[in-house]
């Protein structure tokens, strides 16, 4: 048994292009609380005990000036950065825009990761029960374990009403491991029936009751043995395809199809809420203001 108190890395270096601006430090209630803040607030209360933050270089000032001191004396903080440049010198085009993915960004994390760590998205509302049992699921690992886990959400509760959303689907053997994990980058509703995009563009049905990654992962530091040899296969093939992506599903798929390590499928009755458009913000702002009303959330996070 591992009584370390785990890490939370904070996937926060993307540019929100859909939301149309950095929507990682919006705010969501009248406080001005982010989604980040009820994140960290649950994070915390669930036993967490670090926080890294994986930002760009260009935004710091307000990460620093935002969190540093919401919590000063509750938990270490750190920020590390995903640049464009973090990759080595004969891969990097000049013509590339797009951050590198979410693979890329947490390999950025691998020297402030010494214990049990879990990796979520900054602009996902997860839910303080799915903390909790992330959390209690860490602290029962071996930290040179290859036991990895996955918080699961069905499909129709992760949807937007304003466009496509990307999602990893994922296929759950009868022992609640994950099998497989495939990253399906465009899925919308189309007059009433829920569709995603295959390989060649053409949009299929899928079921509304599929579980889908919602991008928080629990992993022991063990996970980064295998990502550097990975990550250099990946920009050896894409290093010209501006749009490629090294995705963290990516990665978990090697994981588990080389035997090398399981990932076992958590799964929490906490309703998942995100910002994808910027017409998602209402939405939020809602669920927010209804859970706060619940006596879930005080009015005064800090």
């Amino acid at each position: 048994m591992n009584k370390e108190k785990p890490t939370l890395v904070i996937l926060a270096a993307g540019m929100g292009s859909r939301y149309g601006g950095l929507k990682q430090m919006d705010a969501f209630t009248p406080e001005g609380d982010t989604i980040i803040d009820f994140s960290i607030y649950d994070a915390l209360r669930a036993g967490f005990g670090k926080f890294v933050f994986i930002i760009r270089k260009s935004f710091e000032k307000e990460f620093t000036e935002a969190f540093n001191k919401k919590l000063a004396g509750k938990a270490e903080v750190v920020y590390v950065f995903q640049e464009l440049d973090a990759v080595p010198e004969k891969y990097q085009n000049p013509e590339r825009i797009k951050p590198w993915g979410t693979g890329h960004a947490l390999l950025m994390a691998k020297d402030e990761v010494k214990g049990n760590f879990a990796v979520i998205n900054a602009d996902d509302f997860y839910g303080a029960e799915a903390f909790q049992v992330m959390a209690d699921s860490l602290m029962n690992i071996d930290k040179k374990s290859h036991k990895f886990n996955m918080m699961a959400y069905r499909l129709k509760n992760t949807l937007s009403d304003h466009g496509f959303v990307s999602r990893g689907e994922c296929t759950v053997d009868e022992n609640g491991f994950l099998s497989e994990v495939t990253e399906r980058t465009h899925i919308e509703k189309i007059n009433g029936v829920l569709k995603r995009k295959n390989d060649r563009g053409e949009f299929v049905s899928i079921d509304e009751n599929t579980i889908v990654s919602m991008n928080f992962w629990g992993f022991t530091p063990r996970y980064f043995e295998y990502v550097d040899a990975l990550f250099e296969e990946f920009l050896e093939a894409n290093t010209e395809n501006l749009k490629a992506e090294f995705f963290i599903p990516l990665i978990v798929s090697e994981i588990i199809k080389s035997e090398k390590g399981t990932v076992e499928v958590l799964k929490s009755d906490a309703k998942w809420f995100g910002v994808t458009y910027k017409e998602d913000k209402e939405i939020v702002e809602n669920a927010i203001a209804d859970l706060r009303n619940q006596k879930v959330y005080p009015i005064n996070l800090w």
